[in-house]
């Protein structure tokens, strides 16, 4: 009999058996692609955790080792401070970091340190972290007959000065410049701040556009963990601000 002509000749393997070799290797594709895709989606995320890491260095927050003791008893050599970069208009009694450009001070790190620090939104530059005594206009001096400083002739009350410092061995009668900060650290006969760069070019004064931030915690080690709280400095007729 002759085949119907509507009935197809096998020509190659059965359907079936090639059904199962397509499966095969769709398979085989998809375990040599998911490796790639993997390394794909991990890279991404790394991508983005960068730049989120980025842009919170860069705009809201930064951190930094406090670099000597300076700032005893309210910061620790070696610890790490969180600088809020939002807080862009200090007060008298904010602790604040800033470039210390203004004070001769120059980042000496290898360059591959300091090009691996602006890959991870470090702020650039040598800084420094010292507290705000006087802000534009004020009138700052040492001292009274009291030995304390006076800002506008107000004498300050600074409890957080260092056991046994005095409030200035340095006199000096300053104004200081608008836009620009008279800054002291909390332990006073160790500390190179506004009083050190007297009749330098700049005369101590910190311009505002140097300032990175505000100090609002310290983060590290873990026993030390622990908020700054610097309210402007308190004054003995009332909280001069």
């Amino acid at each position: 009999m002759r085949p119907d002509s509507s009935t197809p000749t096998p020509t190659g393997a059965p359907a079936g058996v090639a059904s199962s070799r397509q499966r095969g290797r769709r398979r085989s594709r998809w375990r040599t692609r998911r490796p790639l895709r993997r390394t794909t989606i991990a890279g991404g995320a790394l991508v983005l955790a960068w730049l989120a890491m980025v842009g919170t260095r860069t705009l809201v927050l930064d951190w930094f080792a406090v670099p000597s003791a300076s700032m005893e008893p309210t910061l620790q050599p070696g610890e790490r401070i969180l600088v809020d970069k939002r807080a862009d208009d200090p007060v008298r009694g904010d602790v604040v970091v800033f470039d210390g450009a203004s004070f001769g001070a120059r980042d000496d790190r290898p360059v591959a340190v300091q090009v691996l620090g602006r890959v991870l939104g470090e702020s650039p530059g040598q800084h420094l972290v010292k507290r705000v005594i006087g802000v534009g206009g004020d009138r700052v001096r040492c001292c009274d007959a009291d030995g304390r400083l006076l800002v506008d002739d107000r004498p300050l009350a600074e409890p957080y000065l260092a056991a046994g410092d005095t409030p200035s061995d340095v006199r000096f009668d300053v104004t200081v410049p608008p836009g620009t900060l008279w800054v002291m650290g909390d332990h006073r006969s160790r500390s190179a701040d506004s009083r050190s760069r007297l009749g330098s070019p700049g005369g101590g004064f910190v311009p505002r556009a140097d300032v990175t931030g505000r100090v609002v915690r310290v983060v590290w080690p873990p026993g030390r963990l622990r908020p700054i709280t610097a309210p402007p400095i308190p004054t003995t007729t009332g909280g001069h601000r």
